[in-house]
């Protein structure tokens, strides 16, 4: 019965209508009771008190006030006119004021009447006003819903235009509280509740809009948070435990002498225990009997690579090919060559293929990929092309997956019978709460050491009023035969600036240093003068590379040793530590300084301390959750998962880590729900599934 209600259109609500009905779907979503119902407050105003005339303060403060109306008069303005009412109560006067809507506000107030006002107030001429008060009449005070706590819904501009208010949007609510009788299904197990002392589901929505006091808001807050995050660990969890039932994934027994030959004979240097782990965690992915579905997460100089290539030398050793799949053609010529490198000693065929692979050459790689006498390929976009066939795909890896849409990665399933295993990897570190609510269905892998004999690189701040200085450094860190980066901020919308910015830094710096090569690399450029350019700087033909951001990610020159951010308070915190992970990658000391102007904003002055004073990406990705929030961080492809109601997964960290074992713990003891404890449980998310969306379903 409840479900049918909860269902009904808003317009049928009383003091809704078609027309306000129209503007609440299109500002705010809200198609039905149930929307309204979760639609929730952004903030509450504390009205436990009521305020004297003779105690008003001169500090603009909100306050609640009782008395009545004893005279109302037009005032003319420069600009129109003002309705002033004079209020009283037993200890002095004051004025309410209204800009507009005078016709109606004079024939609807009463004289002589008892009314609660509430506004801000204004001293002005020696006179206390309040401007377009909330009123109530006292008579309706005592009868309505009342809360000390009221609470302030998220508002737009078109609403308040239409009469929607603050006040209407409570109305409503009391409206549909009311028809409901409070009524709501449990949507959480019995045990759940006991466990966490959690107040009912109906106790939460009737506190959640109208608290009794700031103790029951808290309840009610964190059992609606807990609620909404639990759902969405569940619907993870479980998705990913169906992924590892229902699609199959070729079965990788064998470690064979490949996998044998290269770790006992050919790796060049020892592993750290964080990579042994995580070829651990892949061996038994690929041996399980279900597709691999693996997140692998690394800062920058991690060692990503040998670990994607020692996955893909499990799959050769059972008989089957692997491909290895990057953003741009830079970074998978340098894939390339870092492989071919590494297998120079065992006999594997490596090729590359990306957009500008030659025609002949191109033919070449279809026909022995089909053969199956190519082991390993490398490349761009081109590997998802129709034309390229395996004989025998059983591993991709996808490098820098967010650069990727979900589209394209599914195009890669498709290259075999039964699905590859996926192995994707990022050096953008994604702080745990976020990793838990987008990628909660992939397994995640993290290397979190760096291999031995690197040095962290050391991170300065710099103003420009410093910048001979920091120039005389860079001459002697050439001197010593190390190369250098300086990069410049790229900003879409000004590419002609930026390009000025860029031209007008390569020249101080040709006039700095005319006895040095300097190579300039910007988006402007065609694809074959930046590699031109890129390949003069690795061979080190050039000591200097001036670059937008461009060089951001990929490129690997051991040698380069300082790198110079130019406006650094123009990045983001993640790009920043991208950038600074171009060096340091040779045994020498690596620098990264940050130069800015001597304005900066407070946050510019969180990213440059947050910088200087930490080398780990995660750390850095979690106070770059902190300022950015979730959407900006994930991109838009991502950002509509979490389209969150009430929890915010930054403040909120504790009860998603609590929300997830929970949810786990559940799913772990009973599967599909089928335990009679568990059927509330069931049935809610049953719901949310049908409804595709977290809210629609949990009440």
């Amino acid at each position: 019965m409840i479900q049918n209600l909860l269902q009904t259109p808003i317009e049928y609500l009383k003091g809704v209508g078609p027309n306000r009905a129209d503007v609440l779907k299109k500002e705010l979503n809200i198609k039905s009771y149930r929307d309204l119902i979760n639609f929730f407050p952004n903030r509450y105003i504390d009205k436990t008190g009521f305020y004297k005339i003779n105690q008003l303060q001169r500090n603009s403060s909100e306050v609640q006030i009782v008395g009545k109306i004893v005279h109302m008069k037009m005032v003319e303005q420069k600009k129109g006119k003002r309705l002033v009412a004079d209020f009283v109560d037993d200890t002095g006067k004051m004025e309410l004021i209204w800009f507009r809507g005078h016709k109606w506000i004079r024939e609807n107030l009463k004289l002589n009447v008892p009314y609660v006002i509430f506004g801000k107030t204004n001293w002005y001429n020696g006179v206390f006003s309040m401007p377009h008060p909330e009123m109530e009449l006292v008579a309706d005070y005592k009868k309505n819903l009342r809360t000390a706590m009221q609470p302030v819904y998220p508002s737009t501009e078109l609403l308040l235009k239409k009469g929607i208010t603050n006040r209407v949007i409570m109305k409503l609510m009391q409206e549909v509280l009311q028809q409901t009788g409070l009524k709501f299904s449990e949507s959480l197990s019995p045990d759940l509740i006991e466990e966490l002392k959690l107040i009912s589901k109906a106790e939460a929505l009737f506190n959640i809009h109208f608290p009794k006091n700031q103790e029951l808001l808290a309840k009610a807050q964190f059992r609606l948070k807990f609620e909404e995050l639990f759902f969405i660990q569940l619907q993870l969890i479980r998705k990913n435990m169906l992924h590892k039932q229902k699609i199959k994934g070729f079965n990788f027994e064998q470690i064979g002498e490949n996998f044998n030959d290269f770790y006992q004979d050919h790796l060049p240097f020892d592993l750290t225990n964080a990579q042994k782990r995580v070829i651990k965690e892949i061996r038994g992915d690929m041996g399980s009997g279900a597709q691999m579905n693996r997140l692998l997460q690394g800062d920058v100089g991690s060692g990503k690579t040998i670990v994607a290539l020692m996955s893909m030398l499990i799959a050769l050793d059972n008989g089957f090919q692997a491909c290895l799949m990057a953003p741009t053609e830079i970074l998978s010529i340098q894939h390339y060559n870092g492989l071919k490198e590494l297998c120079e000693e065992i006999d594997i065929s490596i090729y590359l293929l990306t957009g500008s692979t030659k025609t002949t050459k191109r033919r070449e790689i279809h026909e022995k990929l089909e053969a199956g006498e190519i082991d390993i390929l490398i490349g761009t976009h081109a590997l998802l092309e129709d034309k390229v066939k395996f004989h025998n795909l059983g591993l991709a890896v996808i490098d820098e997956q967010h650069r990727f849409g979900v589209a394209q990665r599914a195009k890669l399933w498709k290259k075999n019978h039964i699905p590859p295993h996926v192995l994707v990897m990022t050096a953008t570190p994604i702080p745990r709460t976020l990793a838990m609510s987008l990628y909660g269905d992939l397994d995640i892998s993290v290397i979190d050491e760096l291999p031995p004999g690197r040095k962290p690189v050391k991170t300065v701040h710099r103003y420009d009023s410093n910048r001979l200085k920091v120039f005389a450094f860079i001459r002697d860190e050439i001197k010593k035969g190390r190369q250098v980066y300086v990069v410049y901020p790229l900003i879409q919308e000004s590419e002609k600036m930026d390009y000025k910015d860029l031209m007008d830094g390569y020249e101080s710096i040709a006039r700095e240093f005319p006895d040095f090569q300097i190579s300039i690399v910007h988006g402007q450029m065609k694809p074959a003068d930046k590699d031109y350019e890129m390949d003069r700087f690795v061979r080190a033909e050039t000591q200097i590379m001036v670059a937008t951001t461009v060089i951001e990610v990929g490129v690997n020159v051991p040698n380069a040793s300082v790198m110079i951010i130019e406006s650094a308070e123009r990045f983001g915190l993640s790009q920043l530590h991208q950038l600074r992970g171009r060096v340091g990658r040779g045994a020498e000391q690596s620098f990264c300084i940050l130069m800015t102007g001597h304005k900066l904003s407070n946050d510019s002055k969180t990213r440059l301390e947050t910088m200087t004073s930490t080398n780990d990406g995660f750390e850095i990705a979690e106070v770059d959750l902190k300022l950015r929030g979730p959407g900006d961080l994930m991109g838009t492809q991502q950002s509509g998962v979490l389209n969150l109601k009430i929890a915010d997964i930054v403040k909120d960290n504790s009860i998603l880590q609590s929300a997830r074992y929970y949810a786990t713990r559940v799913l772990k003891e009973d599967p599909n729900l089928s335990n009679e404890k568990n059927l509330v449980i069931k049935n809610a998310y049953a719901r949310l599934v049908k409804n595709k969306t977290i809210w629609n379903y949990i009440s």
